[in-house]
């Protein structure tokens, strides 16, 4: 493949931006070469300014469950645009939004939305500790929950792809308020909360790992932590910023029947656009202002255009609920193509490959993978056509638009490079 063009503009970038990119895993630093830089999608695929043509499994990193430019998407955008950008003054379809979200959720009552999947953790975050009256919050290694300066503690994504082991910048006494435990590890919880119990405002969890690679929970794991989140009267966090409506329509908690106290979402719920929200029990949530005595604010929340992708994106789902079936059926395919020295862990349409042959249950267990040949195998696929995550530690991601045809082409792909 030619990269040429892309090559150019990565130099140009370089001398603007830090590192050439706007969010870290973007400048491959952990799987050598340079990134392409993408000029359109359509359906599965994408395209990158030399014209190189890709099978897209990373989805704009989740929020693409229907592919890129499905036709609802444009229609719900193009009427947007009909009536304004952004007015900072509430619309009827946020409220459409909320209701939509509050139907498909079990445990969500009530709603507020924001701009990112960052913001919704941070404000859940600030509103478990504002409810509770405590400081303290558990969160597991290898999970990240956005770049807000307390939870960054042994977060996944970037850091563990960039191999930082937390961040500078975050004062200590930010990264003190946070526990961090091992993923999938119900005695290290009980042991935290034995020490902690009265201090501990709540536990944020992914309750299916997306940034340390796909890392699904163990069986119990996440009944335990309801039992002992509700035993201490802390608050337990499902953090669904990329699981809600991914691998299920009323995300992880309806796929392993756990009714958490909040949760946040992100990616599906702005079908492609930026957006997030915080949710759940209605006592808590009528804690934020000006309902209640806890903060949080911004100028962009609700904008129309995010709303109205993300209704569309929800209502077409809550229409087509065959498209959780197929993939299921498509992930099961590409996963049975894995040579058996190879980890492959998915849920749903969230998968990785991890280059070890043990299992991968939690942090420790994902970083003895073997990152130099994945960097390899990485480079390979792409020069076949297929555009995976730049990463060991980052999940990949099916759509309602890859077809059959396309997963006998990274099938072939992969038996092609697992080989080489």
């Amino acid at each position: 493949m030619n990269h040429v063009k892309s090559e150019a503009i990565f130099e140009k970038a370089q001398k603007l931006i830090p590192g050439g990119v706007n969010s870290p895993v973007r400048a491959y630093r952990s799987v050598g070469g340079n990134p392409p830089f993408i000029s359109r999608g359509n359906g599965s695929r994408i395209w990158d300014i030399d014209g190189n043509e890709y099978v897209d499994y990373v989805g704009s990193w989740g929020p693409l469950l229907l592919g890129h430019r499905h036709p609802d998407i444009l229609r719900a955008l193009a009427g947007a645009l009909e009536i304004g950008t952004s007015f900072g003054a509430p619309t009827e379809q946020e409220v459409e939004l909320a209701e939509a979200i509050c139907d498909a959720l079990p445990s969500v009552e009530m709603v507020r939305l924001v701009n990112s999947g960052t913001e919704a953790t941070m404000a859940a975050i600030r509103l478990a500790r504002g409810f509770t009256g405590r400081d303290l919050a558990v969160k597991f290694e290898g999970c990240y929950h956005g770049h807000v300066d307390s939870p960054l503690v042994k977060a996944g994504s970037g850091i563990a792809t960039l191999g930082i082991p937390d961040t500078q910048g975050v004062p200590k006494s930010f990264s003190d308020t946070t526990i961090a435990l091992p993923f999938n590890s119900v005695d290290a919880v009980d042991a935290a909360f034995r020490a902690h119990g009265e201090r501990i405002a709540a536990v944020i969890v992914e309750p299916v790992v997306g940034n340390m690679g796909c890392v699904p929970p163990a069986p119990g794991f996440l009944e335990a932590l309801r039992e002992i989140t509700a035993r201490h009267g802390s608050l337990l966090i499902f953090d669904e910023v990329m699981t809600g409506f991914r691998v299920a329509f009323g995300g992880a908690q309806k796929r392993y029947g756990i009714r958490p106290d909040l949760t946040t979402l992100g990616k599906v719920i702005g079908g492609g656009l930026p957006v997030g929200a915080y949710g759940g029990r209605a006592d808590i949530l009528r804690k934020v202002a000006p309902a209640g005595p806890v903060y949080q604010a911004g100028t962009l929340s609700g904008n129309p255009l995010a709303v109205a992708a993300g209704l569309a994106m929800l209502r077409h789902l809550k229409a087509h609920p065959e498209i959780y079936t197929q993939l299921e059926e498509r992930g099961a395919a590409l996963q049975a193509a894995v040579p058996k020295d190879i980890t492959v862990n998915r849920v749903g349409s969230m998968f990785t490959f991890f280059f070890t042959g043990g299992p991968v249950t939690d942090y420790e267990s994902a970083k003895r993978s073997d990152t130099a040949r994945f960097g390899r195998f990485f480079r390979k696929m792409l020069e076949r056509g297929i555009y995976l995550p730049p990463s060991q530690f980052e999940a990949a991601f099916l759509s309602a638009a890859h077809t059959e045809e396309d997963i006998r082409r990274t099938v072939d792909a992969a038996r092609e490079a697992f080989s080489a």
